[in-house]
């Protein structure tokens, strides 16, 4: 169900929003990978346990981004509540047709669009961007820039390097992503080798942030005079 109104932050655990590579360097058909294998992703076992394994629900917004001024949102903020509205989010970025085909890649663009999205959305305990792209920044001002001017202080990005040219583009990519795009505690960078490979990065790194965190827990202790 979208949401009507910012929630507390009692009532929610993680708002993600996951922004989807538009450029015209992604052609028809890799597009359509794209929009299925989140959709897809998002439906997996592994994905779905971790989505419904902490007390409190998931937000979830989802935007297509290419240019300086081309963002659609394909599912605005919703709450994950159940799995009848997980399968609804999945159907609405599977059956979502494309925007834009001609733009470049604006990544500080797309950062600052999805500070907006986060500015707006829930007051969950914790909020993370989860950015992917075949490209680095080439137009619009740097991601770097998009952390100066925009609320990123409290905000994970992590991010999906699509490799679409071999061994050493899918390392520039990644490294690209690594020092240039993630940001936050725990930040990290999933790759994908092609859009062939977009559902299983993306299945993967989808698991890894709607982990529930675990915060403030002491190691137990052990050794002798303590038990276990």
């Amino acid at each position: 169900m979208p949401l009507a109104r910012p929630l507390s932050a009692a009532e929610c655990r993680l708002a993600l929003v996951l922004a989807m590579d538009v450029s015209s360097s992604v052609d028809a058909a890799e597009d359509a990978l794209q929009r299925g294998g989140l959709a897809s992703a998002l439906l997996a076992p592994e994905v779905e346990a971790a989505l419904f394994a902490g007390d409190l629900p998931v937000a979830l917004a989802a935007f297509e981004w290419s240019g300086r001024y081309n963002h659609e949102i394909l599912v605005d903020w919703t709450l994950i509540d159940s799995p009848e509205t997980l399968q609804g989010v999945a159907r609405s970025i599977g059956s979502s047709t494309r925007s834009h085909d001609e733009f470049p890649t604006a990544i500080g663009y797309a950062l600052g669009f999805a500070a907006g999205l986060l500015d707006r959305g829930p007051a969950c305990l914790h909020q993370t961007v989860d950015l992917a792209g075949d490209g680095e920044n080439n137009e619009g001002f740097a991601p770097s820039r998009a952390y100066a001017n925009f609320a990123f202080a409290d905000v994970v990005v992590n991010g999906l390097a699509i490799d679409v040219a071999g061994t050493e583009a899918e390392i520039s990519l990644a490294n690209y992503y690594r020092n240039e795009v993630i940001r936050g505690p725990g930040a990290f960078v999933e790759v994908a080798r092609g859009f062939e490979d977009y559902e299983r990065a993306m299945r993967r790194k989808l698991e890894r942030e709607l982990r529930p965190r675990v915060i403030g827990r002491a190691p137990e202790p052990s050794g002798p005079g303590h038990p276990g």
